[in-house]
């Protein structure tokens, strides 16, 4: 068999953050708790999270902004532009907290993380749980829901019914089977975590109209017709884990930093400018996982909506690999000179780092000196630590390069001229 098809006695506790980016905006601003708040996606676009009150006056997500404008009015929606920089340091802050539990925890999303609970010594589930959640609120003042089980799989579901269940008040435990299998009924087959909508409707044709069913179906048909990650998910549905915790970030085997922009760029030096500051990007999340790029690819793309519509992509070879940011630099530009047509607006461009070795890899730095490579290698680090405090002369950006954000709040956490007065 594919797996160790024995119960498993590891226990898990998936902590996500309620309506996470709501709740950072709520954060530092009291005021907006109670009330409608939705947070815009890139340029404003669309709903891309919602709190309760907003949800439940029919607001998507995903949804378009001008399909629900008309709610700011009648029924005081609060909306904002994505914050991203806020976001991104209230979950450092979130993920710090849990790990003062256990070091042990698996950073899944920007505002989920997977912990651990083995070795821990904990009498009761449920009490461990709650302490958590205070803590996590006092510390960060964000609100969590914990659901703790033998898998992953089962943490998502006591996750989801911690969150929309309110006798468990924010804290549910699936660690018995029978509490197992009656949650499992009240759970339609298409809300399982890694069944998705293609394989609900083959399930649903088979008569698969619930979790509990899904459980109990013939391995061999779920082989035969849907795939082995499926056959997985019912396993750990049934108590069988087949999902470990990953402790450390997935080495990625490319990184890309692309945008769509608010404003179309016409000016070829500003286009060079934002090409510019995508490489500074990706070079840093490239540095971050300790590896040396070998190829890259920039591509470029006009307003698909326009009759002189014109997309191009070029690639080339790294040599040696190299994390050096101006290196980066230079081998961007070289390839936009390539593609870019002067007299066309450009509503799109990216970047994408390919071709990676370990950055300490032999032969990695073969054609530079050693004594080179250190003092690069010094100043790199020196510039990621300053976090986005400097940056390279040539991403210096145009105010027509920038999103569209005429909401966003302040970035009180990461930025001192934007920290939050109180008076």
């Amino acid at each position: 068999m594919l797996f160790e098809l024995s119960p498993s006695r590891q226990t898990l506790a998936l902590v996500d953050c309620n309506n996470f980016y709501a709740s950072c905006e709520r954060l530092f601003n009291p005021s907006l708790n109670g009330k409608p708040v939705v947070v815009l996606s890139n340029n404003d676009g669309c709903a891309i999270a919602r709190s309760n009150e907003a949800k439940a006056l029919g607001i998507g997500m995903g949804e378009p902004y001008f399909k629900w404008k008309h709610l700011i009015e009648t029924q005081g929606v609060k909306v904002f532009s994505a914050n991203f920089a806020l976001y991104g340091d209230m979950s450092r802050r979130v993920m710090a907290t849990l790990q003062q539990f256990t070091p042990n925890i698996e950073i899944y999303s920007i505002d989920e993380a997977f912990m651990s609970l083995d070795d821990l010594g904990i009498v009761d589930h449920e009490a461990f749980g709650r302490d958590v959640r205070r803590t996590v609120l006092r510390h960060t003042g964000l609100p969590v829901s914990l659901g703790l089980a033998r898998t992953k799989t089962l943490a998502k579901v006591a996750n989801h019914a911690a969150k929309k269940v309110p006798r468990h008040q924010g804290v549910c435990v699936l660690l018995d089977d029978a509490a197992v299998r009656a949650r499992l009924a009240s759970i339609p087959v298409g809300d399982v975590w890694g069944v998705g909508r293609r394989k609900a409707k083959w399930l649903n044709d088979q008569g698969i109209l619930t979790a509990e069913a899904l459980m109990d179906f013939d391995d061999r048909l779920i082989r035969k017709h849907l795939s082995v990650m499926t056959l997985r998910t019912v396993f750990e549905l049934r108590g069988i884990a087949c999902l470990g915790l990953e402790a450390a970030a997935p080495f990625k085997k490319s990184i890309a930093t692309t945008r769509t922009f608010g404003d179309e760029i016409r000016d070829p030096a500003e286009l060079e400018a934002a090409v510019c500051s995508f490489t500074a990007l990706s070079a840093e999340s490239l540095r971050g996982q300790g590896s040396a790029a070998g190829g890259m690819q920039v591509f470029v793309e006009t307003s698909p909506f326009k009759p002189d519509y014109y997309a191009n992509a070029v690639f080339g070879d790294m040599c040696p690999p190299t994390s050096f940011t101006p290196a980066l630099m230079g081998m961007a530009r070289r390839l936009l000179a390539r593609i870019c047509r002067p007299g066309l607006s450009y509503k799109r461009a990216g970047v994408v780092l390919m071709g990676f070795v370990r950055a300490d890899a032999e032969g990695a730095g073969l054609y530079e000196a050693p004594a080179q490579q250190e003092k690069q290698g010094r100043l790199m680090e020196a510039v990621d630590r300053l976090d986005g405090d400097v940056f390279w002369a040539r991403e210096q950006l145009s105010d027509g390069l920038h999103l569209k954000q005429a909401r966003r709040s302040g970035r009180f956490t990461s930025r001192w001229s934007e920290l939050l007065q109180v008076c």
